[in-house]
């Protein structure tokens, strides 16, 4: 079992990554902030599938977490990082910079988001689009990879960087991968590791909601009953709050004044001070 090669530096990634572009092969970016599980392995996979050489980053970026947030206890264990990349297979470089690398003394510039920004996750986290447009741009210069891939369990980010790389003409494609689930439907989170044994219950629920939204809508129930059932249905399910359930637009997240096209069905619910979010296609 061979580790991937580690770097920390920017010069090296773009010294690294031109050599494999002056000899013909094709680059993947799978971003992460570590605490790596198999959603994090999948997306990995998918690149390799896609590409000759792939860079995995692991950097827990301060920019999209709120003073009120979990930054400090957010899980952290490169080591263990290390070896699941190297039992999976498929990584030839982890970037690993420290803070400094990426946000030098004196760092002053923020990307704002607009478009699939709006609403959901921006109304209860305005900090956080900005934090992860800013960082991602800064990945995708620096690595230059012809992919990069994201989950689809951070659905908005998901679009937002998407919209981040057409409206800054950048080269990569953005790619997309399935969210990867525990046996109750649960989506995996590094986030998940908070839970005691009957959060972790209550949080098992949400998937079941999402699901049941799903089919009401499929079945003729509006958009505005389907979202308050949803709601409800957390709340009893033992979710502490519930900050949003919405059916929107597949493609954009725009509002719908009604059941029509490729809708995507959203959710924000917080059991025992942990925030879990989750989405599935309607």
């Amino acid at each position: 079992m061979q580790s991937p090669t580690t770097i920390t530096s920017v010069g090296e990634l773009r010294a690294l990554t031109e050599n494999w572009r002056r000899n013909g092969q094709r680059i993947g970016l799978v971003p992460t902030m570590g605490a790596l599980h198999a959603g994090h392995l999948s997306l990995v996979a998918l690149a390799r599938n896609r590409v000759d050489r792939v860079v995995v980053s692991i950097f827990v970026n301060p920019f999209q977490f709120a003073p009120h947030e979990d930054f400090e206890r957010y899980p952290r264990n490169i080591e263990e990082d290390y070896t699941r990349l190297a039992s999976a297979g498929g990584t030839d470089i982890v970037f690993a910079p420290p803070l400094g690398e990426l946000y030098p003394h004196g760092f002053a510039t923020r990307i704002e988001v607009a478009g699939p920004a709006r609403g959901l996750e921006a109304e209860f986290r305005p900090h956080f689009f900005s934090g992860v447009a800013t960082i991602v741009a800064k990945l995708l210069i620096a690595a230059t990879p012809d992919i990069a891939v994201f989950g689809e369990k951070d659905y908005q980010q998901l679009l937002v960087v998407r919209r981040l790389a057409l409206d800054l003409g950048l080269a990569t494609e953005i790619l997309s991968a399935p969210i990867v689930r525990e046996s109750d439907g649960l989506a995996l989170s590094s986030r998940n590791a908070y839970f005691g044994t009957n959060e972790r219950r209550i949080a098992g629920q949400l998937n079941r909601v999402l699901g049941q939204v799903a089919t009401e809508i499929q079945s003729g129930v509006s958009i505005a009953e389907g979202e308050r059932s949803g709601q409800a249905a957390l709340l009893e399910a033992g979710f502490d709050t519930v900050d949003y359930v919405a059916i929107r637009d597949a493609a954009t997240l725009s509002q719908l004044d009604g059941p029509i096209g490729n809708m995507r069905v959203l959710a924000a619910a917080t059991i025992g001070g942990t925030r879990l979010i989750d989405n599935m296609p309607v």
